[in-house]
């Protein structure tokens, strides 16, 4: 239990069409800040509404606080960051795009995090960027991903979080005026039954974070582990702990991407896949639009909402944000969903089946592989301790 945090009420939203009505509202009640976070935010209808709410709250005297990341939001358009200005919505990029072609490798450190603080008293966390979950879909379904909706003393470290950010962002940037802490903290009370924290990846005291967090509770699983990821490459320790588990006993099952997004990241990550097929992990790929998940349940009781995949991105490079949540109710909700997503909308992964069929199968897995260990060897950033 170290770490975390009683008295928490945790929401599950699925999707856009359950994420965006609600903070369209939370952003339309603000009374005094508003910080928001995100890696992509696309102008379109959904993009351009929370554009005008928050435009709407700087306008009624709430200190709206956004940064998006310098490349995932390098396309946002001049004309909405002066009409943001107008308004009095303060906008940062972290790491701003200079040079496309820069073979400098502190450019791949990005924000990757979707976090949102209302008044310091409701934040919201989770993988849905800000754009329309239709956006470039290959199939019927929307972009599969989930937020939280979160209340109570988890609150506090949210903010934080952002505040600290904000302001770290700001003084690199020049922004004196912008770094400075302006608002009284508002008093923290307590929600609901949910024990819960909040964790972050950063490049300095919190690298290693929620790897370690989700090790933990994989080396203490005893019944079932169900892990629901979009861009799944795990390191050495993560594989052989799902590995173990699942030769202790434990059911583990996978839900992973199926429809090619990242093509060489997902064809790495299937290189795998007959080592922990033999080992009794079940796999299944989600193939009724794009995935973009980062959840997982353990033992129904254990869970956790965020920004996180499991690949070397997001485990050593980005700054990232996870909910982690002890509370049954919540557990079993998540837990729910995602088992009947695997039975509607995905594939089983068969072995025989996949080595018998095309070869890409058989080679692309291996090729991609190599070049991934190739590309994290050439820019440093800990090929070998990872992927060994």
């Amino acid at each position: 239990m170290d770490g975390y945090l009683p008295g928490n009420r945790i929401k599950l939203l699925k999707n856009g069409a359950e994420y965006f009505p609600e903070l369209l509202s939370a952003i339309a009640r603000a009374e005094r800040e508003i910080f928001l976070e995100s890696y992509l935010f696309e102008l379109d209808v959904i993009g351009e509404a929370v554009c005008e709410a928050l435009m709407k709250a700087a306008q009624r005297g709430v200190e709206v606080k956004m940064q998006l990341d310098g490349f995932g939001a390098r396309k946002f358009p001049d004309a909405w960051k002066e009409r943001l200005a107008a308004a009095g919505v303060w906008l940062l990029f972290f790491r701003p795009e200079v040079k496309a072609l820069s073979f400098n490798r502190q450019r791949l450190r990005r924000l990757h995090r979707k976090l949102v603080v209302v008044d310091g008293v409701l934040a919201y966390a989770g993988g849905i960027n800000i754009l329309s979950d239709y956006t470039g879909q290959p199939g019927p379904e929307p972009r599969y991903d989930y937020m939280v909706e979160v209340r109570g003393l988890v609150v506090p470290p949210m903010h934080e979080a952002a505040d600290r950010l904000w302001r770290h962002t700001a003084w690199v940037q020049v922004e004196t005026d912008w770094a400075r802490s302006r608002r009284e903290r508002p008093p923290y009370e307590e929600a609901g039954g949910a024990l819960a924290r909040f964790d972050i990846r950063d490049n300095l005291r919190h690298r290693h974070t929620i790897e370690h967090e989700y090790l933990d509770a994989v080396a203490a699983a005893q019944h079932e582990i169900i892990v629901a990821c979009a861009y799944f490459l795990p390191g050495y320790r993560f594989r052989h702990a799902l590995i173990d588990a699942a030769q202790r006993g434990v059911k583990v099952v996978l839900l992973l991407q199926g429809t090619l997004d990242h093509a060489l990241l997902q064809y790495a990550s299937r290189a795998f896949f007959r080592q922990f097929i033999e080992a009794g992990i079940e796999i299944h790929e989600y193939v009724s639009g794009y995935m973009h998940a980062k959840v997982a349940v353990i033992d129904g009781l254990w869970a956790t909402v965020g920004s996180s995949n499991i690949d070397p991105f997001s485990l050593l490079l980005a700054r990232e944000g996870n909910v982690f949540v002890r509370d049954t109710e919540f557990a079993g909700t998540l837990a729910a969903d995602i088992r009947k997503t695997i039975e509607t909308s995905a594939r089983p992964v068969v072995l025989p089946l996949h080595l018998r069929g095309p070869g890409g199968w058989r080679i692309k897995p291996w090729i991609s592989y190599g070049i991934v260990r190739f590309l994290m060897a050439v820019s440093g950033f800990g090929g070998e301790r990872y992927l060994k």
